[in-house]
């Protein structure tokens, strides 16, 4: 075991998804210094298994709980802002079944989401006749009438990686495949210790993050010597993705006999990404999989109401992810809250951890959680991320259209896909990604189609990807576009890359 330097970082956030990412990118800007460690890649689990929605919640109205959708509301606002090239908004349509709600109440229910936060991105709702809209076209013919709302869409896994990226930048040090087998408390400060590929070692910290996700009630319990008074509720969210349902560019709302709702959204182009699921999970959460009840479940929803029918043999890829919800005791995994709490433990050194969240407050919770630990450690900080770009979102006017002919411009000899997918996944960051390329010959050896030497080199060093998954399912999703041997071959490309250069 080799032990680390001295001097102590001031906070070691334990867990690299997204609440992990946003508090170590918060903390290190207000010039504290930070280790975050991650037992797997980046947005391994759950922050790369989501909806890919940044919005206010529009069911959770139903239920009340008006200042989750408030807050939630409020920071769609922020997060569309600061990274225009990986979020933008996204219109859906609802179509009415009266069987389920009446149309006051979803009337009621739209206006509120309209009105308790100030919109300056985002339309409107509206009725809409859907005999005369497109969305009306792939619907049952007996959906007539509908509404359309706004909201927001993600890439989840990069708004993870963006986060990292920032907070390298502004010198957190970031460790990937690094667990935290154990904390202890000693003479004022923790002592952790990481284990990795090389070892293991210690590392001393003033404070301690736990953003450990679906596992903070386990790190709390086997790895420090906290006694929380929160816990999480593992349930486990499930999505299904088929050839595509239909043309246009709005997304679906769909009720379901049950009064949940599943989404029909736009997916990388050729596709129709179909959720989710709520479903209790006991297991471990690095072992979780898509059941074929669930998928019944999301096929029977959607042939509610599509005249084009969907099957379990139509699905061509499907992820399932934990949410770690804040445990409130309540019966329905739909019921429970998507709020968070935030538990600080003062024994010798203070231990923050963080139970429950949705992306869309990911940065709220973050901004809330190192005040809590700056107060902790005595440290004059201010709040610095609500007005602030995350990498690669300084787009020319906030305008990725803007943003397209700039790029056509400058790399005209870049192929028309490649330009578009390095601007949406990269925003400006493509011109280091490009940096010093002339020539189409540039980009290097093509390993799979479309995916070439340059690229993997750039992800592999700016971006912590090691292995194929990472680059071809989390910083791209490559994998839905490719043949099923490309993992394999990437895998076999990156050993041969690794062997070369050891």
């Amino acid at each position: 075991m080799t032990t680390a330097a001295a001097k102590p970082y001031d906070v070691l956030v334990v867990g690299g998804g997204i609440n992990g990412t946003g508090i170590a990118r918060d903390a290190a800007g207000r010039g504290l210094s930070v280790l975050l460690c991650e037992q797997d890649d980046l947005a391994a689990h759950t922050s790369s298994a989501s909806t890919k929605l940044i919005h206010g919640g529009l069911r959770y109205l139903e239920g009340l709980h008006f200042g989750l959708v408030r807050k939630s509301l409020q920071e769609r606002e922020v997060l569309l802002a600061s990274a225009p090239h990986i979020m933008w908004p996204l219109r859906f349509v609802m179509p009415h079944d009266a069987h389920l709600r009446p149309l006051w109440m979803i009337r009621a229910g739209l206006f509120l989401y309209d009105h308790l936060a100030r919109r300056r991105r985002l339309a409107a709702s509206a009725p809409l006749d859907l005999r005369r809209h497109p969305a009306g076209t792939p619907l049952e013919p007996q959906f007539t009438r509908g509404f359309i709302y706004s909201d927001g869409w993600t890439d989840d896994a990069r708004l993870v990686v963006l986060n990292a990226l920032d907070a390298a930048e502004r010198g957190a040090t970031v460790l990937t495949r690094a667990r935290c087998m154990k904390i202890e408390a000693r003479s004022g400060l923790w002592v952790a210790r990481l284990a990795g590929a090389a070892g293991e070692r210690e590392v001393q910290a003033r404070a301690v993050v736990n953003a450990t996700g679906p596992w903070a009630s386990r790190f709390l319990h086997e790895c420090t010597p906290a006694s929380p008074e929160h816990n999480v509720r593992l349930v486990k969210g499930s999505h299904i993705v088929v050839p595509k349902l239909f043309a246009h560019r709005f997304a679906y709302i769909f009720q379901n006999v049950d009064r949940r709702i599943v989404f029909a959204i736009p997916y990388e182009e050729h596709f129709t990404l179909i959720g989710t699921t709520d479903v209790d999970h006991r297991g471990d959460p690095k072992h979780v999989r898509i059941d074929p009840a669930e998928i019944e479940y999301l096929c029977n929803t959607v042939n509610r109401y599509f005249s084009r029918k969907v099957s379990p043999v139509d699905v061509v890829w499907s992820y399932s992810g934990i949410r770690p919800l804040l445990d409130d005791n309540e019966g329905d995994p739909s019921s429970v809250t998507r709020d968070y709490k935030l538990e600080m433990e003062r024994a010798e050194a203070p231990l923050l951890s963080v139970f429950g969240g949705k992306i869309t407050t990911y940065r709220k919770l973050a901004e809330t959680a190192v005040n809590k630990v700056a107060r902790a450690l005595r440290a004059r900080t201010r709040a610095w991320t609500a007005t602030a770009l995350l990498p690669g979102g300084d787009l020319p006017g906030g305008s990725l259209a803007r943003f397209l002919r700039a790029v056509e411009r400058r790399y005209p000899w870049l192929p028309a896909r490649l330009r578009t997918r390095y601007a949406r996944s990269y925003g400006t960051r493509i011109h280091k990604l490009l940096e010093g390329a002339r020539a189409y010959a540039d980009l290097g050896a093509e390993v799979l189609p479309d995916l070439f030497e340059r690229e993997i080199d750039y992800l592999c060093r700016e971006e912590w990807a090691l292995t194929a998954e990472d680059i071809l399912w989390r910083r791209s999703k490559l994998g839905l576009h490719l043949p099923a041997d490309a993992s394999p071959r990437l895998a076999q490309w990156l050993e041969a890359r690794r062997n070369r250069r050891d």
